[in-house]
């Protein structure tokens, strides 16, 4: 051993290895398989703290969210077994939402090995990597001289190329060996740029278009690359749609904007995007919600032209046969994109105006008595910080959020919408809860579903624990409930009218509830309730739960119950 570096137990060499990644927050629930790695953070806890979250879903939601705000790996602590087969919904959010994130998962001890010990799990098994798996990576690791190595790889595969999850398992007696050995440095990804000649054929292919429209999705953007990509925009007067769940990728206000391509999508958009002659695709990776069930781009040939822009190789050609395919990190594809000169006169001019004005009418919505869904969002974005950062899980209640909430372009200070492409239920509480402890200055809000809030309601108490929501930002929590899974119902009543089965929900006193984890909260049954309701939460001096009750028939932000029933019968 060396004379210059002391020798420690494993456990505190990774967590001075997170810290020299600038990791200065990790989320888990703790575990008896990884006591050395608590034990480190006890000893460094004045430059790391440890967020101990009431359910491994929860953590893994929060450090998928952190991911998602930071652009760099979120930290999540699991033990073995139980917990890792409650993380694995945050892994598999991470991996469809290409979120940068490590799952670290205590293991039993390597002499216990294959005899299937207590909790004992095979991870690599598991989540092995693979295109539909959970991680793009995954490491067991039994040496304490080699955790460095494995931690700085991590970082890299986490990040680099499509970004995604990475698991490293910790064999409890790995992590309790002594160990000199230094850790590595800070961790940059590689960033790919696009081939000058890949360029000049988009701009060939643009100069050819007379009804072009451009789709940004994905993950590995920076504020610098969203302004260059509005600029590219509005040099080429390129309409422009987010994909699903992405929409704080380009400015809703700005007039190049076209609306989400996701979801709920605004017919006449859909419209649009099935008559494109040429379609841009940056970052998106084009998969079943963004492309309306591979409808609006036929896979694997569509009509359209299609340009196709990705970080990762493996994801261009997978399901579609692009024209041109280009492999370039998001933040080098928008700058670049930029360099290419526009002609003096454009033949969309009137297409491009069409798209915005389109995206604009769909903003007005048609009243509904006595809760107006549409007005609650509305109110929200009139009175919440221009900051905030907006949180949903999955459910028919995230509809008016993603149809009426204009999100500006993403700024210095990270992502504004926090939602689940893998369509997760119960992200959205989480979420809330670390954008709050990570961003104290910011203002969290999470819109949730009855039945998605209880799936990881419990980590109210979480964030009532460790102070969220009580400094200049604040954390609200909106319940919408309705008294149903209304995706469910809504599916039932279209394929089975009249057939309920399975889809009610029994709920609590969802403001009793809260208050009892030590929060403010509040009962919304009209319009007129909300926006008082919501001024006091932005002002109060703790986190608050607004309970909005809405009628089960108010399925969507297009359509009833009745009116979904009443045309499933007329096709019978």
């Amino acid at each position: 051993m060396t004379d210059s570096i002391p020798a420690r137990p494993a456990g505190h060499v990774l967590v001075e290895a997170l810290i020299e990644q600038g990791v200065d927050t990790v989320f888990g629930v703790p575990g008896e398989s990884y006591l050395a790695v608590l034990d480190g953070l006890y000893e460094h806890r004045e430059r790391i703290r440890f967020i101990a979250c009431r359910q491994e879903g929860g953590a893994a939601f929060m450090a998928e969210a952190q991911g998602k705000l930071s652009g760099r790996p979120g930290i999540c602590f699991v033990t073995r077994g139980p917990g890792a087969t409650n993380a694995s919904i945050g892994l598999h959010t991470a991996f469809q939402d290409s979120t940068p994130m490590i799952l670290f998962i205590g293991q039993v001890a390597s002499d216990q090995r294959d005899r299937e010990a207590f909790q004992e799990v095979d991870y690599r098994q598991m989540f092995g990597p693979g295109t539909l798996g959970f991680a793009k990576w995954v490491a067991e690791i039994h040496d304490p001289a080699r955790l460095p190595e494995y931690v700085a790889r991590a970082f890299h595969v986490a990040m680099q190329g499509r970004p995604g999850p990475v698991v490293l398992v910790l064999p409890e007696d790995m992590l309790t060996g002594l160990t000199d050995v230094p850790v590595l440095p800070r961790v940059e990804p590689a960033l790919a740029w696009p081939a000058p000649g890949a360029l000049r054929e988009v701009r060939t292919m643009l100069l050819a278009a007379q009804r072009p429209l451009v789709i940004v999705g994905g993950s590995g953007w920076d504020a610098a690359a969203c302004d260059a990509m509005q600029r590219f925009a509005e040099g080429w007067n390129l309409p422009v749609g987010c994909a699903f769940r992405f929409q704080d990728l380009f400015d809703n206000r700005h007039r190049n904007y076209a609306g989400d391509v996701g979801i709920g999508i605004n017919p006449k958009l859909a419209k649009r995007v099935a008559e494109a002659d040429l379609i841009l695709a940056v970052g998106a990776r084009l998969g079943e919600m963004t492309t309306g069930g591979y409808t609006l781009l036929k896979a694997p040939r569509p009509k359209q032209k299609l340009i196709h822009i990705h970080a990762g190789p493996e994801e261009l050609g997978k399901v579609y046969a692009a024209d041109l395919m280009l492999q370039a990190a998001m933040a080098c594809a928008a700058k670049a994109l930029e360099t290419l000169a526009p002609p003096p006169e454009l033949p969309w001019a009137e297409w491009t105006a069409a798209a915005h004005a389109d995206y604009e009418a769909n903003l007005v919505p048609a009243p509904v008595e006595p809760l107006d869904m549409a007005e609650v969002v509305k109110t929200i974005q009139r009175l919440a910080p221009a900051d905030s950062v907006l949180t949903n899980g999955a459910g028919n209640y995230s509809g008016w959020l993603h149809r009426y909430y204009r999100y500006p372009a993403l700024q210095q200070g990270g992502r504004t919408q926090l939602a689940p492409t893998s369509g997760a239920m119960g992200y959205g509480v989480p979420a809330a809860v670390a954008a709050a402890l990570l961003y104290p200055d910011r203002t969290a809000i999470n819109i949730a579903g009855d039945g998605d809030f209880l799936m990881t309601g419990q980590e109210l108490a979480t964030a009532t624990g460790y102070g969220a929501g009580r400094g200049a930002g604040k954390l609200i929590v909106i319940v919408v409930d309705n008294g149903t899974y209304g995706t469910i119902r809504m599916h039932q009543e279209r394929e089975y009218p009249g057939r309920v089965s399975g889809s009610d929900l029994f709920n609590p006193d969802f403001a009793a509830l809260a208050r009892a984890h030590g929060w403010a909260a509040g009962r919304v049954t009209t319009t007129a309730e909300f926006e008082p309701a919501f001024a006091a939460a932005l002002a109060a001096g703790q986190p608050t739960l607004l309970h909005l009750k809405l009628d089960a028939d108010v399925s969507t932000s297009r359509t009833t119950l009745t009116a979904i029933r009443r045309q499933a019968d007329a096709r019978r």
